[in-house]
């Protein structure tokens, strides 16, 4: 086995290791099926059982999320200066040590503790060391690919975490399904972490260099999160990432249990269903844009999304058709799943990888952002007028901006070809000049 054989091997195994951390951190969806066991504690009722109030049964999950998206900043930063198998291996410990927290209280702050600081900080940790090493063993037209199988493993997850999470509750009780959960998840992912590494100095993805694959590489932009703040592409990214995460949120939990309503006794079918359409569309987006483009990929996915949105109107505004209800559901998380590929690849094309981890954790305060605000607008228009109509409309809207402002993250390919083919001409020419100087001199000189 060659050399390049050999390091496209390792390339795969990191890709897959950093897939696995990801199908364990997917246990962030089992909430639904915890916030379950809660509810129906508190209105039991008794010694040891949950003493909430049920408006705030969801927090510890709010909390959760805004701590996995601002931990990225933290952690993205820790990955790039001591890579990405220390930092799985502290997101694993960090969010096996909250389960076990939360696996021996009912108290409220102890879950806001528990699953909310500690568990989300610890997934961000984990998220941030999975995709950078991956891209790195890979040359840029893979990029779209690798960060598309990676970040599917999230999607994916709840295929076997919810009917597990269904089945030790069953069996074990809330609280000894959070400790096994808890253990098991810090073993699991500080193994698949020994797999994770970078490349070594001075390896070049996709196997020897070809000519002038240096000069392109010196001139590929490395930037410092300082750089990448002062770019006007990156706020048209937070901004896009924002609509199109916040967007698809806003209405994700709403459309799933209308979906689950309408399909009666088969709605443990929509977990799975939905799970499927997540991790389709994070990979089938990163293998498009490889081919036709980031840009164009996000403005087709921004309309498609606006599409369902305002289709979902009539749709699920009562008890609609179960298979249009179903496949209305898969395509709208279908498109929410295409912005956890999309976006880690332009961070990767636009700001190079040198600080990817921290770049990207910066880039990624807008998911966090766009759930946390967008989720809270839904609910308020929702109590304001007594149904979803007003989420959808709101969210349709919002897409159709956010994909006009990506008109403007599309590069002129075709200007850059004509600047390539004038250079390469001219160089051919001032080479031939060259070279009839020389013969010129030669025949002075005999």
């Amino acid at each position: 086995m060659n050399a390049n054989q050999t390091s496209n091997a390792r390339g795969w195994t990191v890709v897959l290791a950093g897939t696995g951390i990801n199908l364990a951190l997917g246990i962030l969806y089992t909430w639904s099926i915890f916030k379950g066991a809660i509810s129906e504690s508190i209105q039991a009722g008794g010694a040891g059982a949950f003493n909430w109030n049920m408006a705030s049964i969801n927090d510890p999950y709010a909390v959760c999320c805004l701590m996995f998206a601002f931990s990225m900043i933290i952690a993205g930063k820790l990955q790039d200066a001591l890579g990405p198998r220390i930092t799985a291996i502290i997101g694993g410990l960090m969010v096996g040590i909250g389960f076990v927290l939360v696996s021996q209280s009912t108290n409220y702050w102890a879950w806001i503790l528990g699953f909310g600081v500690l568990a989300g900080m610890g997934i961000g940790f984990g998220y941030s060391a999975a995709t950078p090493p991956a891209l790195k063993w890979f040359p840029p037209a893979k990029t779209g690919l690798i960060a598309g199988i990676v970040v599917s493993g999230f999607g994916l997850a709840s295929v076997y975490i919810a009917p597990l999470a269904n089945y030790m509750l069953t069996v074990a009780g809330l609280q000894k399904s959070m400790m096994i959960f808890g253990i098991a998840f810090a073993i699991v992912v500080s193994l698949l972490a020994l797999l994770l590494s970078n490349p070594p100095a001075g390896y070049v993805a996709g196997g020897a260099p070809k000519p002038g694959a240096a000069q392109k590489a010196a001139d590929s932009p490395e930037l410092s999160p300082k750089q990448m703040l002062s770019s006007g592409k990156f706020y048209t990214l937070w901004l896009a990432y924002f609509i199109g995460a916040g967007a698809g949120l806003m209405v994700i939990g709403s459309a799933k249990g209308m979906a689950a309503a309408s399909l009666g006794e088969m709605a443990f079918l929509v977990v799975a269903i939905m799970a499927v359409g997540n991790a389709a569309g994070r990979l089938v987006a990163g293998v498009v844009s490889d081919k036709i483009g980031r840009a164009n990929t996000l403005i087709i996915m921004l309309v498609f999304q606006a599409s369902l949105m305002f289709a979902a109107i009539p749709v699920l505004g009562g008890q609609g058709n179960p298979v249009l209800v179903t496949l209305l559901v898969t395509f709208l998380v279908f498109n929410y799943g295409t912005n956890l590929a999309l976006f880690p690849a332009f961070t990767k094309d636009f700001f190079g990888m040198k600080n990817f981890g921290m770049n990207y954790g910066i880039l990624f305060s807008a998911w966090g952002i766009g759930a946390f605000v967008l989720v809270r607008v839904a609910e308020m228009l929702k109590v304001q007028t007594g149904g979803y109509t007003a989420s959808f409309a709101a969210a349709g809207i919002m897409l159709l901006v956010g994909a006009m402002m990506s008109l403007s993250l599309r590069t002129k390919k075709v200007a850059a070809e004509a600047h390539v083919t004038v250079g390469a001409e001219s160089s051919a020419i001032m080479e031939e000049e060259f070279e009839e100087q020389e013969l010129a001199t030669q025949k002075t000189n005999r």
